[in-house]
């Protein structure tokens, strides 16, 4: 018997127990039969054995129930630490000698024993994406058990280097693309819902759509990130537009502008590892190989959180806005301003400089922008560009982004430059309109000190 057939047979064995479990036809599994099996696979040394100890512990662990796997990753984090004695035996030695081969030893000695435990599991086939799921699985965790965050820093450690850009491939979504890839783009759509499979094929239209997506050889057909793009005449202002069924394509050639309306994360078990900048610097290469004429690419971004920091400081009475900016805000809560065009520009002369402020001066606690959307693209690179009012009068639009959509511009030249004063001085680079409008909002901010 040799061990190829050895490996398939464990394999379909504990294939078929976890299937018998899944269909509750088997018996309920404990956290602490997995907890055994992880560490059999530690132990184990021969390459098929550890293949298939793998498939087991994986198979187990999805059939745990959700009590179950709080335990299994309790135990994982408390068990499967660095030895304190060995790393304590192994700083003495690097203290003496600060030699090389002393200070590799001290690193080997401080890794937790979790990580050579996820490289393992990572063997068997379909390892990886299991692997995604039980990180999504454990980070809803993190709020409720702080504890679970070293095993979760682990995970983030293992994948960054799974997923680094080299191991990613890029692929152009288009109507002839499997139909189980094309399922997914419709699920994982996070900033504009697709409807349908109609409105799925308006958004891949060869004449005036592209849609390109990141995938990783070790999770098949699962796409990692995606975006969808719209060849435009100029630099468009408003979502509504592209998104409509009606809208009348024009032909790629006329285009001059590529606009970036959505951008999606598909895997939650991945979050945090950084797919999106080398996403959109591979699709503007990409455009601009093929459309040689196209000359502003540009996103067409949601603004997230702005109606709630906007109302917060509206309700504050003794907050930054003066009275009569207050008062004026108030028109917000109106269901008619929309319909009415001096309202609406009475209203956004007032909201616009705001944003711009919200955009460039609003800071966390890592002064960092507040806003999640400006920091992804300016820590790529981008420049805030435009910001635009009225840009999404969806109902989503009004309550989430004030009707606001950013136009944040990548110029493959500035790129860099824009990054590192980013980076290291915290800079935000934007264009002299919003430079202008930042300085406008000094009207309606008391004390703000906006230069």
């Amino acid at each position: 018997m040799n061990f190829s057939f050895l490996q398939e047979l464990f394999s379909s064995i504990t294939q078929r127990d976890a299937l018998l479990r899944r269909r509750g036809d088997g018996p309920p599994l404990e956290h602490t039969q997995v907890i055994d099996a992880c560490r059999k696979l530690l132990e184990s040394d021969g390459e098929a054995s550890s293949i298939a100890l793998a498939g087991q512990a994986l198979d187990g662990y999805s059939c745990l129930d959700e009590d179950e796997k709080t335990r299994f990753f309790k135990c994982l984090t408390e068990q499967f630490s660095a030895d304190p004695e060995a790393v304590d035996g192994a700083y003495e030695c690097y203290r003496d000698s600060r030699g090389n081969v002393d200070l590799q030893r001290l690193f080997e000695a401080c890794e937790p024993q979790r990580q050579e435990l996820l490289r393992r599991l990572n063997l068997t086939a379909g390892g990886t994406y299991e692997l995604v799921r039980m990180r999504e699985d454990l980070l809803p965790r993190l709020k409720a058990f702080p504890a679970l965050e070293a095993l979760d820093a682990d995970f983030a450690h293992l994948f960054a280097s799974w997923f680094n850009r080299g191991f990613l491939v890029l692929k152009r979504i288009d109507w002839n693309t499997p139909a189980a890839v094309l399922e997914k783009i419709i699920r994982y759509e996070a900033v504009h819902e697709i409807c349908d499979w109609n409105d799925l094929r308006r958004r891949l239209d060869a004449r005036d759509r592209r849609c390109f997506a990141f995938f990783h050889p070790a999770i098949g057909d699962e796409p990692l990130i995606f975006v969808e793009v719209a060849l435009t005449r100029g630099m468009p202002e408003r979502i509504q537009p592209i998104l409509d069924a009606n809208h009348e394509a024009i032909e790629a050639e006329d285009a001059d502008s590529a606009a970036f309306f959505g951008i999606s994360n598909c895997q939650v078990g991945l979050r945090g590892i950084s797919f999106g900048n080398f996403l959109i610097k591979q699709v503007v290469k990409e455009l601009k190989s093929e459309l040689p004429r196209l000359k502003n690419f540009v996103t067409l971004s949601p603004v997230p959180g702005f109606r709630a920091w906007l109302d917060a400081e509206r309700q504050d009475q003794r907050g930054r806005l003066d009275d009569d900016t207050r008062a004026l805000l108030a028109e917000l809560d109106q269901d008619d301003w929309l319909e009415d065009p001096e309202r609406s520009k009475a209203l956004g002369e007032v909201i616009k400089p705001l944003a711009a402020h919200y955009l460039t001066k609003e800071r966390n606690a890592r002064n960092l922008p507040l806003n999640t959307v400006a920091r992804f693209h300016l820590g790529n690179g981008a420049e805030l560009h435009r910001i635009n009012w009225l840009g999404d009068t969806s109902r989503r639009g009004l309550s989430q982004f004030g009707s606001l959509m950013v136009n944040y511009l990548y110029v493959l030249d500035d790129i860099e430059g824009n990054h590192e004063r980013y980076t290291t001085e915290g800079k935000v680079a934007c264009s002299s309109q919003v430079r202008d409008q930042r300085r406008r909002a000094r009207k309606h901010l008391k004390g703000d000190p906006v230069t």
